[in-house]
C-alpha cells in the first residue's frame, strides 16, 4: 500500500550496533522509528544490507541507503531523521569461552607492573625519608620504619584508587563516570569518527570505479 503525502516516518539512527556473521541488517535493528501503525511492521523488517565476507567486520549504513530502500516500497512517504546520519554495524564471530590462563597472565602482568610503578615513584621522591622526617617533626623521635604513618598511607593509596575509579570489582558507587570511563568513551568516539571517514572514502572510491 502506498503512503499518503501527509504520512511521515521519523528516524533516529543508533551510533553503533553488533550483528553476528551472516545476519542481515534490518531498519528496525539500527534505528528507532516513529510512524503510523500501518507502516511500522514493514519498516522494522525492511532489509537494508546483507553483509558479505569481503566487507570485513565493519559496515556503514547511512541515511542515503535508508531513504533509497524506503522509497522503493513507499515512494510518497516523507522521511525525517534526527541525530547522526549513519550507523556503524560491527559484524562479529561467535565468541569463544574466555581463556582463564590468559586472563590470569594479564592480571599478574598488570598487578606487578602497577606495583613496580608505585614503588619506583616512591623511590624517586624518597618517600621513606619523607615519612621519617614527618614522624620526627610530630613525635621528636627519628625511627627507621614509622609505621604510624606508613600503614595509613598504604591503606589510603588503595582507598584513593577505588574512589578515583568509582569501582570496587563490579560495584559502582554512583552514576558519575570515572576518569577511565571518560577516556574510553572519548577513545571510542575518535575510533568511530575515523572508521566512518574511512568507510565513506571506500564508498566514494567504489562509486567512481562503477
Amino acid at each position: 500500500m502506498n503512503a499518503t503525502i501527509s504520512s511521515t516516518v521519523y528516524i533516529r539512527l543508533r551510533k553503533r550496533i553488533s550483528v553476528r556473521r551472516g545476519e542481515a541488517i534490518y531498519l528496525g535493528r539500527i534505528a528507532q522509528l516513529l510512524v503510523e501503525p500501518e507502516y511500522e511492521e514493514a519498516l522494522h523488517k525492511l532489509l537494508l544490507h546483507q553483509p558479505k565476507e569481503r566487507e570485513g567486520n565493519i559496515v556503514l549504513v547511512d541515511m542515503m541507503l535508508i531513504v533509497e530502500k524506503i522509497k522503493q516500497i513507499y515512494p510518497r512517504l516523507q522521511i525525517e531523521h534526527f541525530g547522526e546520519p549513519h550507523c556503524l554495524v560491527e559484524v562479529f564471530e561467535e565468541r569463544k569461552p574466555p581463556n582463564l590462563i590468559l586472563i590470569t597472565m594479564v592480571w599478574l602482568l598488570l598487578f606487578v607492573g602497577s606495583g613496580l610503578a608505585i614503588m619506583n615513584f616512591h623511590a624517586d621522591v624518597s618517600m621513606a625519608e619523607v615519612h621519617q622526617r614527618m614522624y620526627q617533626l610530630l613525635t621528636g623521635q627519628r625511627i627507621q620504619h614509622p609505621l604510624l604513618l606508613q600503614i595509613p598511607y598504604s591503606i589510603g593509596i588503595g582507598v584513593g584508587m577505588i574512589v578515583f575509579f568509582n569501582h570496587l570489582f563490579k560495584k559502582k558507587f554512583n552514576e558519575e563516570p570515572s576518569p577511565l570511563e571518560v577516556e574510553m568513551f572519548m577513545y571510542q568516539e575518535n575510533v568511530n569518527t575515523y572508521v566512518v571517514t574511512e568507510e565513506y572514502c571506500k564508498i566514494h572510491e567504489t562509486r567512481e570505479k562503477q
